[in-house]
């Protein structure tokens, strides 16, 4: 295992309550609609967002909780009505939720840097404990006896098992890179955790994010990895019977040259199927429809019967519900391999079968035909009518699902957007207003343009599906800003528009021009000059993200050592990367040309987030520091970074995951 991932955190559970009330944090506010929703005729002041992330629902359906992002704070509304009751304000920006089994206690995940889990007390509406979690808690379960919380810290990928009751640290579980959705079987021995992006060098053949296996009796982890090209894991569900979990994802076609979109040429949208018992992938079935994408799926949740998978797709503003069980029986149906298609009389040498073997469906665009209902929460674009505010429902993020009905939190738009999957069409979908309506501002807009591929050609994908959180997805890609057939690492966008030229061929001059050129040549189509300006403003309102590595915000001793040997005369790495966005923004040739290159000199990158940023080097080649430096000699070219010992490029690589 490399060491990219070593973190120094000696754990020191914090638990307030009773004993050490924690200043700030014990806020409680009462909101209470009198009249049904508030405020529906009128906009908020700009700037001023809810942003609904996630949804759960009592087991009686009476109560809606929705984890507002943007407020911080978790609303309750009634289930029946769909009337506000109150809000709990949070002392950090949530992730990701939990109730308890007894529905007394919600447990938030908050914050990034030292995050931490808040314990709500569900009757009193108040924050009553909070235990320290760690880097980002993104997604939090509780065991089925209420004894256990398990708490994703998505950027130390890491799994925490916490007491519920007392916050002690019971158990740290390392996984691949990023987990941020966690699911229990309902036996409680199996977690289920998505990793959200690939852990490879990007220029092999087989890159591919994976799902781990917990054995929570003995922490003991399988990972399953996922069809080459998967990438933006974003939810895990478990279906009733404990037998299968199904995973979400991008599945990106990134070995084709970026020429055309149609029928999912470069990213399509895909439902995995994981067998629990064999601790294995089953197969892989393609969201979207031949002409038509599905673009960046959120979340995927089962219906309490099994009989449905319901999953929220973020850049095309729909849900899928798929027949669960027909699709089981569908896949068993198609043969193996070709010796038992020839076997069974499906010997198909005149294509007379869009799968004819198993192998064929993570390609069949029409597999869900006969399967699939998709509901569509707003009413433009080819479907409705053209000219509908764009705002009505766009974003839709987490989902629940209660009875027939379906709950999906529906971030730009503020809104919660509930369908019953029981009543005639097209009364199926309701929009609640969780407040006023929001006044975008010019950020906000590009945030939201950034996302939604409604912008895209037939809506195959967004600019986040390759640049997830405007940052990388972990591939290669042949784009043909630079000639064809020479992949080159996805960039992250942080501090672009700081450190231009872009690109690692350096043929953009600044960030508007590779916004432009990304709807045009990317997404193929042509966009007003506003929502240009208001994607690039989006870019520039970026901000890191704290390093993992740090102490408190400040570097540790290790990490001051390598500062010193970055900035000395012996390395002389600042003279490429001078401190404040260690870059120079200049071409330099460091004798890193692959074997696709057609060239030898590439920009220096900004090394801020680089914690963040693998695989490294223009093509992707190496998935860790350490590698960069000892196999790759980077930096021997200016320095002599070659004759470090062991303990000097340990320090080098902290000080560098630390920016």
């Amino acid at each position: 295992m490399h060491k990219l991932w070593a973190f120094h955190d000696e754990w020191q559970p914090v638990v307030s309550g009773s004993q050490k009330p924690f200043l700030g944090l014990r806020l409680l506010v009462r909101v209470v609609a009198l009249i049904g929703i508030l405020g529906l005729g009128t906009a908020a002041p700009a700037g001023e967002y809810i942003g609904p992330w996630d949804v759960l629902i009592s087991s009686d359906g009476n109560t809606v909780y929705v984890l507002c992002r943007d407020s911080r704070a978790v609303m309750i509304l009634n289930g029946g009505r769909l009337e506000i009751t109150g809000r709990v304000v949070l002392p950090d920006v949530p992730n990701g939720f939990a109730l308890d089994p007894s529905e007394k206690l919600l447990y938030v995940g908050c914050g990034e840097g030292l995050g931490t889990v808040q314990v709500i007390d569900v009757a009193n509406r108040n924050i009553v404990r909070q235990f320290r979690a760690g880097h980002s808690p993104s997604s939090v379960v509780v065991s089925p006896d209420g004894s256990k919380l398990f708490v994703a810290n998505r950027f130390q990928h890491e799994v925490l098992v916490l007491d519920a009751r007392s916050g002690e640290l019971l158990g740290r579980v390392p996984v691949v890179r990023e987990p941020i959705a966690l699911a229990l079987t309902p036996d409680a021995n199996t977690l289920v955790v998505a990793n959200y992006l690939p852990l490879a060098p990007a220029d092999s053949y087989d890159v591919a994010a994976c799902v781990s296996l917990i054995d929570v009796p003995t922490l003991q982890v399988t990972h399953v990895r996922l069809l080459n090209g998967s990438t933006a894991v974003r939810g895990v569900c478990v279906s009733p019977d404990g037998k299968h979990a199904y995973a979400v994802h991008i599945l990106a076609r990134y070995q084709m040259p970026t020429t055309q979109l149609e029928r999912g040429w470069m990213n399509t949208n895909a439902l995995s199927i994981i067998d629990l018992e064999a601790r294995k992938l089953w197969n892989t079935v393609l969201l979207d429809e031949v002409d038509l994408g599905a673009a960046n799926p959120w979340a995927v949740k089962c219906t309490a019967d099994g009989k449905w998978v319901v999953v929220s797709h973020a850049g095309t503003h729909e849900i899928s519900v798929i027949d669960r069980l027909g699709l089981h029986e569908k896949i068993a149906s198609v043969p193996a391999d070709v010796e038992t298609a020839r076997a069974a009389g499906r010997d198909d040498n005149r294509n007379l079968y869009s799968s004819a073997i198993q192998a064929d469906i993570p390609n069949d665009l029409a597999f869900l035909v006969d399967l699939r209902r998709r509901i569509r929460l707003q009413g433009r674009g080819p479907w409705g009518w053209l000219g509908a505010d764009p705002t009505e429902a766009n974003g839709p993020r987490g989902l629940a699902v209660s009875g027939s009905r379906v709950f999906v939190a529906v971030y730009f738009s503020d809104k919660l957007a509930v369908v019953d999957l029981d009543a005639p069409r097209p009364r199926e979908l309701t929009l609640v207003p969780l407040g006023p309506k929001p006044e975008l501002t010019p950020v906000r807009k590009g945030e939201m343009h950034f996302h939604d591929a409604w912008l895209c050609f037939q809506h195959w994908q967004s600019c986040a599906s390759c640049h997830p959180d405007a940052r990388v997805d972990g591939l290669n890609w042949d784009l043909m800003n630079d000639g064809l057939g020479n992949p080159k690492n996805t960039r992250s966008m942080l501090y672009s528009h700081l450190t231009q030229p872009l690109m690692a061929a350096g043929v953009r001059p600044n960030v508007r021009a590779a916004v432009e050129a990304g709807f045009v040549h990317i997404q193929f189509a042509v966009r007003p000059e506003e929502d240009i300006d208001a994607v690039v403003q989006y870019i520039e309102a970026l901000r890191p993200v704290p390093s993992p590595f740090l102490v408190n915000g400040e570097l540790n001793e290790k990490a001051r050592r390598g500062r010193e040997l970055f900035f000395s005369d012996r390395l002389r790495c600042h003279l490429c990367h001078p401190e404040g966005l260690y870059t120079d923004c200049r071409l330099h040739n460091v004798g890193s040309r692959g074997q696709y290159d057609d060239r030898d000199e590439f920009t220096s990158p900004t090394l801020v987030e680089c914690w963040r940023t693998a695989p490294y080097m223009h093509d992707g080649h190496y998935t860790d520091l350490y590698q960069l430096f000892r196999e790759g000699k980077h930096g021997a070219t200016h320095g002599a970074v070659t004759e470090l010992s062991d303990e000097e490029l340990e320090a080098l690589v902290e000080f560098l995951l630390s920016l």
